[in-house]
């Protein structure tokens, strides 16, 4: 039986079949897991801003499962969280849903289902695909483009100073390959290479450089920046995107990867090979870790008229060998307020993070505009997931355009477990 949000078409234009599966990410070393179409990352599917597209979702692994289709305008019952009522995919059982995507750019679709202490569930598996939504017009200032997901694995839950328990990896790849295994980057001088970077971590932020280039970031999470600028390192939190153009001019083999020497030594590495060059893969290490979002923004701009909504994040010790719960004014889910939206009124969410850990947090069917971090105003950054720095107030602005429940929460899997999630209604 169909859904009410899916389409009786007879052909889909694209199956996700989720299932079992066992990834071999060095010589030798594989990983047991579950994946889309057995392979990690899943299918890239391209699909057209405006077209409707139908997508056929085949549950083959032991659990109920959702797929959430990240960064899109979507109705409540097809984005993909059991939150705002999407119907599951029942383990052996099977959806279909027909939706038209937009906005344009580089989205991503994944699972959105709870794993607690099992880090074989949820984020913690191979449920992750990049999705690119082509715009209508298109002026195509590169030659080509590749697509890069950053993921951790083998979690194991690992006591901090204080106790609480946080995920900890022991492998760490992009596209599912630990650095020197698989194909390298293969790229010709002269070349404008446009690099999608995803990270799919269940809940490690990651630093990437390319040694001996740099990289000309052009938009964060599928939108266009404000102000496009070159830079020499990127960071992404879970769930964020970077689309940016490498320029190639320096010819030779380098290395791509996490610019944290134990993060790269798990394995998080690409090598770049420049046609007919030779030689061991050079690596330049950066000394410091380096970004800030407000870069590639513009001047704040004229205020709108804008209603504010104070959301403060805090934790609760909950024991010697538990993790943290989380809570949002002083509420964990399913408890946390529902905050009541008036469709097409302007809302500033004012974020105060009063923990002691960062949280990249997401806003689901809508983008947001960021207005202010760290006392520093800003305009022309428009996101659905930023990073919220430990002891930080950031704000951001978004237009209550697409009604329906909407889910808002921490991108760690272990946050949004444990009590980082709210919903927004509208009235």
């Amino acid at each position: 039986m169909w859904p009410r949000s899916v389409s009786s078409l007879a052909v889909a234009d694209h199956t996700i079949d989720i299932a079992p599966y066992s990834l071999e990410v060095g010589p030798g070393r594989f990983i047991k897991t579950i994946a889309y179409n057995q392979q990690v990352p899943g299918p890239l599917l391209r699909l057209k801003e405006g077209v409707p597209v139908t997508v056929d979702v085949v549950n083959r692994s032991e659990n109920d499962e959702m797929v959430h289709w990240h960064g899109l305008f979507l109705p409540p019952d097809t984005d993909g969280a059991m939150e705002e009522g999407t119907p599951h995919a029942p383990r052996n059982g099977r959806v279909r849903y027909t939706f038209t995507p937009e906005p344009a750019g580089f989205r991503w679709y994944h699972t959105h289902t709870f794993a607690g202490h099992d880090l074989k569930k949820g984020g913690y598996t191979g449920q992750h695909g990049f999705l690119l939504i082509e715009p209508r017009d298109n002026p195509a200032r590169y030659d080509r483009e590749i697509s890069l997901g950053l993921h951790d694995w083998d979690g194991v839950l690992a006591a901090s100073d204080d106790g609480s328990m946080n995920p900890s990896y022991e492998i760490s790849t992009i596209n599912g390959k630990k650095m020197g295994f698989g194909e390298p980057l293969r790229v010709k001088q002269g070349e404008r290479v446009l690099i999608h970077l995803l990270n799919s971590s269940p809940t490690e932020a990651h630093w990437i450089a390319m040694a001996g280039h740099q990289f000309e970031v052009i938009a964060l999470d599928g939108n266009p920046v404000g102000h496009s600028k070159k830079v020499s390192m990127l960071r992404l939190a879970p769930a964020e995107r970077v689309s940016a153009i490498v320029e190639m001019k320096n010819p030779g083999t380098w290395v791509m990867g996490e610019v944290r020497k134990h993060v790269m030594a798990a394995g998080m590495g690409i090598v770049v090979e420049y046609a007919s060059a030779s030689g061991k893969p050079q690596w330049v290490q950066p000394q410091d870790l380096v970004w800030d979002y407000l870069q590639f923004g513009a001047a704040p701009g004229v205020k709108d008229e804008v209603t504010e909504i104070p959301l403060v994040f805090e934790s609760k010790f909950a024991g010697h060998g538990a993790m943290d719960r989380w809570l949002i004014n002083g509420k964990s889910f399913p408890d946390t307020k529902t905050e009541i939206l008036t469709e097409g009124r302007r809302y500033r969410l004012a974020f105060k993070n009063r923990s002691k850990e960062d949280h990249p947090v997401h806003l689901h069917r809508h983008t947001f505009e960021l207005r202010q971090m760290a006392g520093k105003e800003t305009s022309g950054i428009l996101k659905d997931t930023v990073l919220v720095p430990a002891g930080t107030e950031v704000d951001v602005e978004f237009v209550a355009n697409h009604p329906g429940l909407t889910l808002f929460h921490c991108h760690q899997q272990d946050h949004m477990d444990n009590g980082f999630m709210m919903l927004f209604r509208y009235a």
